[in-house]
């Protein structure tokens, strides 16, 4: 019997299909063997109402996994936890520091883990695992942990900061992503890359003994990105021989549509009700 492993998209900047909902955020539903992940959660307004009309138990969920501590990847984790069964959440203990982005007029404005999420984490835990390097979350799924930034040309993508006034930038070390092997090579699932989407991918190469990389799902985070690094990012692509890519959420239209231009019959769709399936080892 082929053993399969599905990834649904709950949360994305948009969405198709009866009934479904968008809203500026991503979360992922990934299961395999029985298991069920959910990664990241979204700002929360639409993840429980769109799992419900996906068919997607988020109450059975045997692990939760957060990308970074933005609050459009953990505005649902609130509602999430206080409705499930105890299960673990996989973050970098620098998810929960104070997040600030910069407004174009030099002001700052809070965005980390809401009041709500970090309120539930407490309650939770110990049941939250931290992971500053790579962790095996249930059977063949990893996550990276911090990733190393070793790209001349990748940065965070933003102006992101540790205080009010801006003053301190937040390196977003809390960056992560998660990564499971399939027949024909690593299925790669990002939050919003602020590590640089290369730099992810070379290091979970480097982790994974240099087995090749099927496809890459997730935001990007080039929405602001130079001509220069997109045409990198492009180049670096193309050697690393990805065959499947899916860019969403905080890619920007710009960056995606370079690369579905650069890479005809390769990219696909990846918005609210969007599913993938892929064959295991």
């Amino acid at each position: 019997m082929s053993r399969t492993a599905r990834i649904t998209v709950l949360v994305e900047n948009t969405a198709q299909g009866a009934g479904m909902l968008a809203e500026h955020g991503l979360a992922y539903w990934i299961e395999w063997d029985g298991q069920r992940v959910l990664v990241d959660t979204g700002q929360g307004g639409v993840l429980v109402g769109n799992a419900y009309k996906l068919g997607v138990p988020l109450r059975q969920s045997d692990a939760i996994v957060l990308s970074h501590g933005h609050y459009d990847h953990t505005g649902g984790l609130a509602e999430v936890l206080r409705s499930r069964r105890p299960a673990d959440v996989y973050l970098h203990p620098a998810a929960l520091d104070a997040k600030y982005a910069r407004n174009k007029d030099g002001t700052g404005r809070e965005i980390g883990i809401p009041f709500p999420g970090r309120q539930a984490l407490r309650q939770h835990g110990h049941r939250v695992v931290e992971t500053e390097s790579p962790t095996a979350v249930l059977d063949g799924l990893t996550v990276t942990g911090h990733v190393p930034r070793t790209t001349d040309f990748e940065d965070t993508g933003g102006p992101f900061f540790l205080d009010a006034a801006c003053t301190k930038p937040d390196p977003l070390a809390d960056d992560q992503s998660v990564f499971f092997e399939t027949d024909e090579g690593l299925v790669v699932v990002l939050g919003c890359a602020h590590s640089g989407v290369i730099n992810t991918l070379r290091y979970i190469a480097d982790l994974s003994g240099g087995k090749p990389i099927l496809a890459v799902i997730g935001g990007m985070h080039l929405v602001g990105a130079s001509p220069e690094r997109v045409a990198r990012t492009i180049e670096a692509f193309r050697t690393l021989g990805v065959r499947v890519l899916a860019p969403c959420h905080c890619t920007g239209m710009a960056a995606t549509v370079a690369l579905w231009s650069a890479f005809p019959g390769r990219c696909v769709a990846c918005h609210v009700g969007a599913r993938f399936e892929f064959g295991l080892k």
